[in-house]
């Protein structure tokens, strides 16, 4: 089966093989350009000149005589007219003007497209919102921001007309502007090309300035024109694909005389079409990677187009390594190369830096970033050191002096932090890695074609700053940037007439391929619906004849059968994953096409969903080696503590990465402080407030006096263990005086217990102890070592006491088997106890005691004593006394875990952690 493009090439050299050169070729896009040369360069036998074949944007150019201008060039010489126009009172910023300006530049562009006469427009536009006013007030009397909001809409008119005799002057315009001065041109235009002939090939919607174009070359030259459609779309007059067309057909003078020419009938013929859905964007981009891999898939004669262009990347990433030639029409987008995050992460950081401070994950953030050692190579000891400094220090902000002392090209003080600086400083940013890129050693082509991409939007902002110094902060700068951004993309080089063909929806008019991937055919998608980017209320689009949402669902629907005409093999993938701003409801078209099915199409539709293997996840374990053996030996001699015994039985495999290995929980920043580090605070203090009281009893008037140094030693000891109190602010502050409140509350703790009548000695305050465990299977020393934070006589009862800053309750420290204390960390508590007991029995002369937990969150509890029940629930009998017996039967169960933890036929064995163990 021939192509459009293969047939209309035959025509057009039938009749004028011998005067090629004599022939303008006009088609709607750059790649259809592309291919209809090659047809022709497939029927030519001799060598000829070869006739001007250009797309639709570039003959209109040329017959405007006019350069077409970016987005942003538009920006900013629409302010300049903007600030001419508009009093000082009156006038709005840069980057507030941006927010509407393309919006109105947008309606000023389909005005012109249209060729509205703009006079009228703008005056029927006024009337409505004067109108829209008076609805809602109801009332003559103005506010002062109503009549400047009616003041805005009654000069539009003004700021349109000053702008085009602006952008006239400079030889530019927009797409709109362009289209309306062609219009005015092409007399002139068809009076000194009398002897071309011009072909217009493949056109669908057009707008008012295109069909004027057309229709005066037609009439007034030697013309013709192609149309790209089925006799089916034309003849079934409610359908969407042929409104346009059907339209020209009756209107346009030049077919009452003239054929409509290039009626194919292939869409009614045989065709395999599959309706997929698939659930995300990675889930489509997969899966048109499993079709790309079927052998019966003819990749020459494949095209994958994309209806969303996003899947760009994850389609690439999923074409079969056999498939060695692909042709991309759609470039790949600037923002999502690696050097884009890092200059946004660039002008955030330096957007927040105020008066010289700079926030400390700020700092971190761009120091780790692989791109910025390009820049601190030959500071990497003062590097690392400032990175100990903010982790030990609890550093939050850093002055300029010390970051500039790394970097002065990362961090811009604030006293140059203007816009042209930060624009110039990215420059030399820029132009530093290119040198580095283009090392021998470092060689990257692909970055250096980034660098110069980035290099390009720098300029720009530098070329358009310096005309007109609109950028005055860096919150405009950063939108107008990232607006530059998303325009640019990275074009690949490849052939286009050769191997996998992979374009966006628009690149696909005119082309014809046997097998079509057609992805994420959504509503909101294909077609996009309603959205509705203008200030032109609907009635007044109508009343005008600009397009509405209904116009552009047909040009959907339009370039969404024409794929289908002529294909054998079509696939059409949408999203089923409901909740998602793209996906979740299947196109209209796919209802559409299912629905009006003709006799010839053998449609399937099915939901395709991943193989997902269920493997049972399997706990890890570690084999103990001789070196892990001899590691515990080490640790046996110094000293197991009743801490890291308790993590073996939470996990044994955290055990091993924590005393085996010796792998510790990576040193942070505490911006808020830690449970852990409250819990020193609070620890240090009573030390510092009970060690002079050792060997002495409480009495009243100690706490009086201990009451007095609170605030002090708090202080303190937050500066040591923490921050400096002088700039506390926010959680932290908060978190002081909670400390403060936990001393305190321990003080009225303290004078209840002795106001009725407790005597209570302080025998001993943190105190460290470590006793050896001798046992039986093992000739080498095993030492178990802690720190008791309280020993006290209460009444003649030795307690032995361990703080506790969180909350503790005394089901918590009571156990009824011995076993549950090696097996359930739920008991960990009562483990630590009964192993401070352990060591006081062994290492002091208190072999009669009673152990237990003040908590600072359960206070009123008072001391919460280990105890040991004969059954659960009520009636239980509880021993609270730790005796010679007692403490004979917990040695028994140390042994077996130190037995467990030395042996080789136990591996460390991962355990689920259960949720009440965190």
């Amino acid at each position: 089966m021939k192509s459009f493009l293969a047939q209309v090439a035959k025509e057009i050299y039938t009749k004028n093989q011998n005067s090629l050169s004599t022939l303008v070729i006009i088609l709607p896009s750059k790649r259809a350009v592309t291919f209809l040369r090659n047809e022709l360069l497939k029927l030519v036998e001799k060598a000829t000149i070869a006739p001007k074949i250009i797309s639709i944007e570039e003959f209109i150019q040329d017959l405007a005589n006019l350069k077409l201008a970016t987005n942003i060039q538009l920006s900013f010489e629409f302010y300049s007219i903007y600030k001419k126009l508009t009093p000082e009172g009156q006038l709005e910023d840069f980057h507030t003007f941006t927010s509407w300006s393309q919006t109105v530049l947008k309606d000023f562009n389909e005005i012109d497209r249209y060729l509205i006469d703009p006079k009228s427009f703008f005056s029927h536009l006024f009337h409505i919102k004067e109108l829209d006013q008076f609805h809602w007030t109801n009332t003559e009397n103005k506010t002062h921001l109503q009549l400047q909001y009616l003041k805005f809409w009654e000069k539009l008119h003004v700021y349109y007309t000053a702008f085009n005799h602006h952008l006239i002057q400079k030889g530019i315009g927009y797409q709109g502007m362009i289209y309306r001065e062609a219009n005015e041109n092409i007399e002139h235009y068809i009076q000194n090309k009398k002897n071309i002939t011009h072909y217009l090939i493949g056109f669908n919607a057009l707008n008012n300035a295109e069909k004027n174009i057309f229709q005066e070359l037609l009439t007034n030259t030697e013309a013709e024109i192609y149309w790209d459609i089925d006799a089916f779309f034309i003849e079934h007059t409610e359908h969407d694909a042929g409104l346009f067309l059907r339209k020209y057909k009756d209107q346009w003078p030049y077919f009452k005389q003239h054929p409509f020419k290039v009626i194919s009938t292939h869409f009614q013929e045989e065709k395999n079409i599959q309706i997929i859905g698939v659930p995300k964007n990675i889930g489509q981009a997969k899966y048109v990677g499993n079709l790309l891999a079927q052998p019966s898939l003819d990749i020459k004669n494949t095209a994958i187009v994309l209806g969303n262009e996003n899947l760009l990347n994850p389609i690439l990433n999923s074409i079969p390594k056999t498939i060695n030639k692909a042709n991309i029409t759609s470039g790949f987008p600037l923002e999502l190369s690696p050097f884009a995050p890092f200059f946004e992460m660039l002008m955030e950081v330096w957007e927040k830096n105020k008066n010289g401070l700079w926030y400390y994950q700020d700092v971190i953030k761009i120091l780790s970033n692989p791109i910025a050692h390009t820049f601190t190579t030959g500071k990497k000891e003062e590097t690392k050191a400032l990175i100990q400094k903010i982790n030990k220090e609890n550093v939050i902000y850093l002055n300029d002096e010390t970051v500039i002392n790394i970097s002065a090209q990362l961090f811009i003080p604030a006293t140059n932090k203007t816009t042209n600086a930060i624009i110039n400083n990215c420059i030399d940013i820029i132009l530093a890695l290119k040198v580095h890129y283009s090392n021998e050693n470092q060689r990257n082509l692909l970055f250096l074609e980034y660098l110069y991409r980035f290099y390009e939007i720098f300029n720009q902002l530098n070329t358009f700053n310096q005309e007109h110094a609109f950028i005055t902060g860096m919150r405009s700068l950063k939108k107008i940037y990232d607006e530059l951004l998303t325009g640019e993309t990275v074009d690949f080089q490849g052939e286009p007439l050769e191997g996998l063909q992979i374009m966006g929806m628009l690149e696909s008019r005119n082309l014809d391929f046997d097998n079509v991937i057609l992805t994420s055919v959504n509503e909101g998608i294909l077609p996009a619906g309603k959205s509705n980017n203008s200030f032109i209320p609907f009635d007044l689009k109508i009343a005008f004849g600009l397009p509405t949402y209904k116009e552009k669902d047909a040009i959907y629907s339009y370039h969404f059968y024409r794929l289908l005409q002529r294909a054998k093999n079509i696939y059409l993938l949408y999203n089923t994953e409901p909740d998602v701003l793209e996906g979740g409801e299947k196109s209209r078209l796919l209802q559409q096409l299912t629905m009006l099915k003709q006799d010839n199409h053998h449609i399937t539709q099915f939901i395709a969903n991943p193989h997902i293997k269920n493997n049972k996840k399997e706990l890890f374990h570690i084999n103990k080696s001789n070196a892990a053996i001899q590691r515990l030996k080490e640790v046996s001699n110094k000293g197991f503590s009743p801490t890291s015994l308790s993590n073996y039985i939470r996990n044994p495999l955290s055990f091993y990465t924590q005393t085996i290995l010796g792998i510790k929980e990576i040193e942070e920043v505490e911006e808020t402080i830690a449970a852990n580090t409250l819990g020193t605070i609070v620890h240090d203090t009573l030390e510092a407030l009970y060690k002079p009281l050792e060997g002495q009893f409480l009495h009243i008037e100690h706490i009086q006096q201990m009451r007095k140094s609170i605030e002090k030693l708090v202080a303190e000891h937050f500066s040591q263990s923490y921050t400096s109190t002088s700039n506390l602010q926010g959680k932290n502050l908060i978190a002081y005086h909670v400390a403060k409140r936990y001393i305190e509350n321990f003080m009225n703790f303290e004078e209840k217990r002795l106001k009725k009548g407790k005597k209570i000695k302080i025998l001993q305050i943190e105190t460290k102890v470590k006793s050896q465990i001798k046992h039986p299977d093992y000739n080498f020393p095993i030492y178990i070592k802690g720190k008791v934070d309280r020993v006290e006589e209460v009444d003649g009862i030795i307690n032995i006491i361990d703080y506790k800053t969180g909350k503790v309750e005394q089901k918590d420290v009571e156990i009824i088997n011995w076993s549950v204390l090696t097996e359930d960390y739920k008991y960990s508590k009562a483990f630590q106890i009964l192993c401070y007991a352990y060591m006081m029995y062994k290492e002091t002369p208190y072999n009669l005691f009673e152990g237990g937990i003040i908590s600072f969150k359960n206070l009123q509890s008072e001391v919460i004593k280990f105890a040991k029940k004969d059954k659960q629930g009520k009636g239980a009998v509880k021993i609270y006394s730790i005796d010679q017996q007692l403490i004979e039967t917990f040695e028994e169960i140390l042994k077996n875990l130190i037995h467990e933890i030395f042996s080789k036929a136990v591996p460390f064995q991962e355990k689920e952690i259960q949720k009440h163990e965190y």
